[in-house]
């Protein structure tokens, strides 16, 4: 049996157990009588959303392309964004999706070298927009994190911003690159290789993100509406459940500051921390019993129909003999 197989074999079974252990553990007395309330409608507008979010994450990556004077059409950009979801619920750390991103954009015809940056603004792009508004969840969000001050949060969340485009703006200006070389001196050959590949590749990454400001405005716009777009499928689940008079700017706010929390854990996709966070963020939001269904819900609607879909545009592109594959390479 092939690495392919056993990995989604111990997907499956995650996330049967995780699915299984969220609902167990929040379900009580109220749930029947809260479910039959649900409106089969909101399952229909939460796929809606997702199928736009999916959408303009593909126009975004095509208009990334074509500022690296590469090109590819819209279907082929929507393929990479289903390779990512493929793969990346496959590897721990997500790291998966990063090959797959290259995989599909090799194959489309834009060279290695360009296709590891396009891979690597796409990913900053996101965290950019993530970063940018968590300040203002974190001044209009009084609870998002029992124990810490909204005020400190806020603060420290703009410096981190700050840090990232005053980070950027040295690399693009080539002030670090002495700097770099000294800590590569001190590392050892393979390290000081991988350290160089990554610091080429983070100062080529922004030197694309500044060599075309209007496009590169269009494409954090897209980046921000699809993010915006598939998180939206947890407020449609609520409308579902009848939940009303809400503050929908703390639901987004909530969603945005989880999935930022996704970016950097060390399981499969957040499996099991997504579902977790999810449950201490809305408990308190939706009908009694609920939030664990809806936490489910919401991965099966954001994550895995994409990464089913992801799989058949893997095997529709390199074929199923791609899936006995012993390792998982670019």
């Amino acid at each position: 049996m092939s690495r392919f197989y056993k990995r989604l074999i111990c997907l499956v079974m995650l996330v049967f157990v995780i699915s299984g252990a969220v609902i167990y553990f929040t379900v009580d007395i109220h749930t029947l009588t809260n479910l039959t309330l649900f409106q089969p409608w909101s399952l229909a507008m939460a796929m809606g959303f997702v199928a736009l979010g999916l959408f303009l994450d593909g126009s975004r990556l095509m208009h990334l392309v074509h500022i690296s004077k590469e090109d590819i059409t819209l279907s082929q950009a929507v393929q990479v964004v289903f390779g990512n979801y493929f793969l990346a619920l496959l590897t721990p750390g997500a790291t998966g999706g990063a090959v797959a991103q290259l995989m599909f954009l090799r194959k489309a015809g834009v060279p290695t070298g360009k296709a590891t940056v396009l891979v690597f603004v796409r990913t900053i792009v996101s965290i950019l927009f993530l970063l940018f508004c968590l300040p203002f969840i974190f001044w209009h969000d009084a609870h998002i994190l029992p124990g810490v001050s909204n005020a400190r949060l806020g603060v420290i969340s703009f410096t981190v911003f700050l840090l990232f485009a005053a980070l950027g703006a040295a690399i693009r200006a080539n002030l670090l690159n002495h700097l770099a070389v000294r800590i590569a001196r001190k590392l050892a050959v393979p390290r000081r290789r991988t350290f160089l590949n990554i610091y080429r590749d983070t100062r080529n990454a922004i030197r694309l993100l500044g060599s075309s400001p209007k496009a590169m405005l269009l494409v954090f716009a897209e980046s921000g509406l699809s993010l915006i777009a598939i998180y939206a499928v947890v407020p449609c689940l609520f409308l579902g459940l009848g939940v009303q008079g809400t503050d929908w700017y703390t639901v987004m706010g909530r969603m945005i500051f989880l999935n930022m929390l996704l970016y950097f854990t060390p399981t499969p996709g957040g499996s099991g921390i997504a579902e977790g966070g999810f449950v201490l963020l809305f408990s308190e939001m939706v009908p009694a019993g609920t939030v664990g269904i809806i936490a489910v819900c919401w991965r099966l609607i954001a994550e895995y129909i994409p990464f089913v879909i992801g799989l058949y545009y893997t095997v529709k592109v390199f074929g199923a003999a791609f899936l006995d594959r012993k390792t998982i390479e670019p």
